[in-house]
């Protein structure tokens, strides 16, 4: 429409995810190496006499209650937060194209917030501190700040301490998903260990990553394979399509294959569709740190 703007909020990717600790107050310490992916939710922001928001695309339906939705949510926050400083916020309307499948391990509801975040900030002309931003982000979710960077990083502390990775190639990648319900909280608990190693040193520039990336590890997928059982079989499926890396993205259930070529990634991608077609499948490339 006239006089919007857009923002893309990519399907964030855990390339590896290690539970090194918990604090004291049930959060659990991580150490994720995050990249983001060519594909996700689509936002449109543009203004209006009276705030309004509306929810289409192929999962918009299953969305919750309008008012506890995270974009509402990160609309409401940076308003409070930009007024308190003395800025104009006008009313808005949004529209949230929800591509992605809803709790599905990818950062969806925290890549909508942090692109509502962006969204907003250009619409409103916002030049917030960095800081308070950041703070805000948190308070919303703790995958929102690294989806508000949206560029390949290290995920530290609960989510919040990150590290960007302009060095991080691309990888042609295939997103798997067999569309059942995933509770996180109940993967949190049913950890064996809580105090896993962490991520080694990243190879050296111009090295290569392969090697590295398969000494990694989800430590949320033992358990959530063992409590979603369909995860498996993705992950099965997935190792015998001719990929060079399977693995699951955050508590799941969307599992991941990295190859060497596109052209092996279609090829997946079109005999996946014929033996699973009631899974949710998309094939795209990761992002490296200058495209983000």
């Amino acid at each position: 429409m006239a006089g919007s703007i857009s923002e893309a909020a990519r399907a964030k990717i855990n390339l590896a995810l290690h539970v090194t600790g918990r604090r004291a107050d049930g959060y659990h310490l991580l150490d994720s190496l995050v990249t983001f992916v060519d594909l996700g939710d689509a936002l449109e922001f543009w203004p209006s006499e009276a705030d309004g928001f509306h929810v289409e695309g192929q999962f918009g339906a299953l969305l919750g209650a309008e008012h506890d939705n995270l974009v509402l949510r990160a609309r409401d926050a940076l308003r409070q937060l930009a007024q308190n400083l003395g800025c104009a916020t006008p009313p808005v309307r949004i529209k949230l194209v929800k591509n992605l499948p809803i709790a599905s391990g990818i950062g969806g509801g925290s890549a909508d917030a942090a692109a509502t975040l962006r969204g907003l900030s250009r619409l409103w002309k916002l030049d917030l501190p960095e800081a308070k931003l950041k703070t805000l982000a948190v308070s919303l979710g703790a995958d929102v700040p690294m989806c508000l960077a949206s560029t390949p990083l290290v995920a530290r502390g609960i989510g919040e301490e990150l590290t960007l990775l302009p060095d991080l190639p691309a990888f042609p990648i295939l997103l798997a998903n067999p569309l059942v319900g995933v509770s996180t909280p109940e993967i949190f608990r049913a950890l064996t260990k809580r105090n896993n190693p962490p991520l080694p040193p990243f190879p050296l520039e111009g090295a290569d990553w392969w090697p590295y990336l398969h000494n990694l590890r989800n430590d949320l997928q033992p358990p959530a394979e063992e409590l979603v059982p369909e995860i498996s079989t993705v992950i099965t499926a997935l190792e015998t399509s001719g990929a060079g890396l399977v693995r699951m993205s955050g508590s799941g259930a969307t599992c991941f294959a990295l190859y060497h070529s596109q052209a092996e990634v279609e090829a997946a991608l079109s005999r996946l569709k014929e033996t699973h077609p009631t899974w949710y499948l998309a094939a795209s490339h990761t992002l490296t740190g200058s495209q983000a």
